[in-house]
């Protein structure tokens, strides 16, 4: 069953490869990895750092946490800025 007491505020969580330690640009686009989309920022962290522990040993390797509802008019549900 789902919860609708609480509001939905969706998270993306993806990584991959850094080129180096400075930047966030990827080393290969086409290798990105999408964890998945969360409806909240608890569910999202607990992905990120399962990830993120998985490719410990890679230093190249990073997750995000990207706040998906921040991007959104919650007047419209379009995304912000079109």
């Amino acid at each position: 069953m789902t919860d609708t007491s609480t509001k939905q505020l969706p998270h993306l969580v993806f990584g991959g490869e850094l080129t180096d330690l400075e930047n966030n640009e990827f080393k290969d686009l086409s290798k990105v990895d999408i964890v998945g989309i969360f409806p909240n920022y608890a569910s999202a962290v607990a992905a990120w750092r399962a990830k993120s522990q998985q490719t410990v040993d890679n230093a190249m390797m990073r997750y995000f946490v990207v706040h998906l509802h921040r991007l959104l008019d919650p007047e419209t549900g379009e995304v912000k800025g079109n």
